[in-house]
């Protein structure tokens, strides 16, 4: 007789991958030593991080098809081979002095572990969480949002006291580690598997299972306007989160003259905010649904855009940073509960991973657009009502769909009715 795996373990697992690629956002801790220490060229030091950003996305949108045909453990078992590589072949590149192979080891290898680790376990997270599909997911991608928070203070001890190759030898090694362990548990469970808690709610009549609109493959979701509603909303929120983090520091200094060092507090804090909005707003959207916590972020962060430039209060201009970034960090965790929602979970991990490349193009964007504004006024205001105008088109893209899930739905019942 199988025994059934402990969902609570299985969450553990994707947790033990997701800190483990997270560690990525940890990069800035490398960058002084390896101008000062190797010598490099701070414009190759920055492409490598680059590098891997941008095909974080892009390889979760080009594997994703091969993690749902070859399941969790094997997807995550090569995310920890080349992640793991990675990082301790951005090492060797370290001791031989070489900047070309640390963009090929750091940037590529790295960036497609990175990728695929991401979108492994979350497929099988939401199968294993049918009653709390926002909770699992938001845990996973805490996870990755607190790989930095762990890594960072334990890569600067060891720079110092072992140096840059080591560090990335010994980090490397724990990162494969953890990252094998997890897999090597993970599964997915039997088809229409519910917990017994679950099954007693329903036999009672105290819970009413709100099934997903459809099952979709990846191919016949992205055909729907829902997947590119879904993916322009994702865009933007993704953008604007980016564009926060990416300058959080000179804007506030600049806009509302807060010190050099109370800034750096102020992004330690947007850490806090990225980490707990990404556990926080999942856990609400299994009670409001994930399209009403979409509403919310796109309504807070009209207010936040439109407050932003006329405040000269430095508490009320920090806390509305923070609010945008913890929009930011729970677009993340309430996007693959909402691609269940929406179109199953019979190819998520695929759907999810074309749903990624927002997180790379608004990588791009949302950076770009701020350095482009401000060069050319020499201010952050006008950045402001750029984003209040695209915030607000996503504001109404997300009313749009949320009108035309209630649609479909009354459509299905209609046709099952006449059944």
């Amino acid at each position: 007789m199988k025994v059934t795996k402990n969902r609570w373990l299985i969450a553990l697992s994707a947790i033990a991958i997701h800190i483990s690629i997270g560690a990525a956002y940890a990069y800035s801790v490398y960058k002084k030593p390896l101008v000062e220490t190797a010598g490099w060229s701070e414009t190759d030091v920055t492409l490598s991080f680059t590098i891997m950003m941008a095909l974080a996305g892009m390889s979760a949108a080009i594997f994703g098809k091969f993690v749902e045909r070859q399941g969790p453990r094997k997807s995550a078992l090569l995310a920890a081979v080349l992640f793991g590589l990675g990082q301790v072949g951005s090492g060797f590149a370290v001791s031989i002095d070489s900047s070309k192979l640390f963009l090929l080891t750091y940037g590529l290898l790295s960036g497609l572990g990175l990728g695929i680790g991401y979108i492994s376990p979350v497929s099988t997270l939401v199968k294993w969480f049918p009653d709390r599909r926002g909770l699992a997911t938001g845990m996973a991608v805490l996870g990755f949002g607190s790989g930095a928070l762990a890594t960072a203070p334990v890569a600067a001890t060891l720079i110092v006291s072992v140096g840059i190759p080591s560090t990335f030898y010994i980090l490397g090694a724990c990162y494969i580690t953890l990252m094998v362990l997890g897999a090597s548990y993970i599964a997915p469970p039997k088809d229409g598997w519910m917990p017994d808690g679950m099954k007693k709610a329903i036999a009672s009549g105290q819970k009413v299972i709100i099934k997903d609109l459809r099952q979709l493959t990846s191919k016949e979701a992205v055909k729907t306007k829902h997947f590119w509603m879904l993916w322009s909303m994702m865009l933007i929120n993704t953008s604007a989160g980016i564009m926060m983090i990416s300058v959080a520091s000179p804007m506030a200094q600049d806009v509302v003259g807060l010190s050099a060092a109370a800034a750096a507090t102020m992004v330690g804090i947007m850490g806090i905010f990225n980490g707990g909005g990404r556990l926080g707003w999942a856990a609400a959207s299994d009670y409001i649904g994930r399209h009403n916590i979409f509403l919310i972020f796109f309504i807070i962060q009209i207010i936040a855009f439109a407050t932003l430039p006329l405040t000269t209060n430095v508490l009320l201009f920090q806390l509305l940073i923070f609010l945008v970034v913890s929009c930011y960090g729970g677009g993340f965790s309430n996007l693959p509960a909402f691609i269940g929602d929406l179109f199953g979970t019979k190819q998520l991990g695929a759907i999810h991973g074309y749903l990624l490349t927002t997180w790379s193009l608004g990588g791009i964007i949302g950076p770009l657009l701020v350095s482009k504004i401000q060069g050319a006024t020499g201010s952050y205001i006008p950045v402001f009502y750029v984003f209040l105008g695209m915030i607000t088109l996503a504001f109404f893209i997300s009313i749009m769909l949320r009108a035309d899930i209630k649609k479909y739905r009354n459509q299905e019942q209609q046709k099952q009715a006449i059944a």
